[in-house]
């Protein structure tokens, strides 16, 4: 099923192209609000979805998360997530041999790694820690 192309289908597009990591439907709704007059959030998810099945997006799967959205096709990464604003960061590259960590005998098909912290913005943001005199 193809879906045709419209103002608010360029917008959510447009989020994604310009955030250059995963994003929430939150996120997504937010960012094309700012092209897109009355956008709401159900044109999002069924945009998204639509995108997703034309594997122009992929899902980004957190444990205990709902899932947020990526352009798909990229080459293989892992993901951060910031502990204060709860955003997702793309990761590039991958721990060399991760495979060895499996029990002898297993086979590795497929791995995922999520770190976990504080991402720069929040870092900066977060006030000087005050030491005693």
């Amino acid at each position: 099923m193809v879906t045709r192309n419209t103002r608010q289908k360029a917008a959510i597009r447009e989020a994604f192209e310009r955030s250059g990591r995963p994003l929430s439907t939150d996120e997504v709704l937010a960012i094309a609000q700012t092209q897109v007059d009355g956008l709401g959030i159900a044109t999002v998810y069924r945009n998204i979805k639509a995108l997703v099945d034309e594997s122009w997006l992929m899902a980004v799967e957190l444990p205990g998360e709902p899932p947020r959205y990526e352009i798909a096709g990229k080459d293989h990464h892992h993901h951060f997530r910031c502990d204060r604003c709860s955003r997702v960061f793309e990761l590039h590259g991958c721990v060399p041999a991760i495979e060895a960590l499996a029990a002898p005998g297993f086979t590795v098909r497929a791995h995922e790694l999520v770190l976990y912290g504080i991402c720069a913005d929040c870092a900066r943001q977060q006030e000087p820690a005050e030491f005693p005199v």
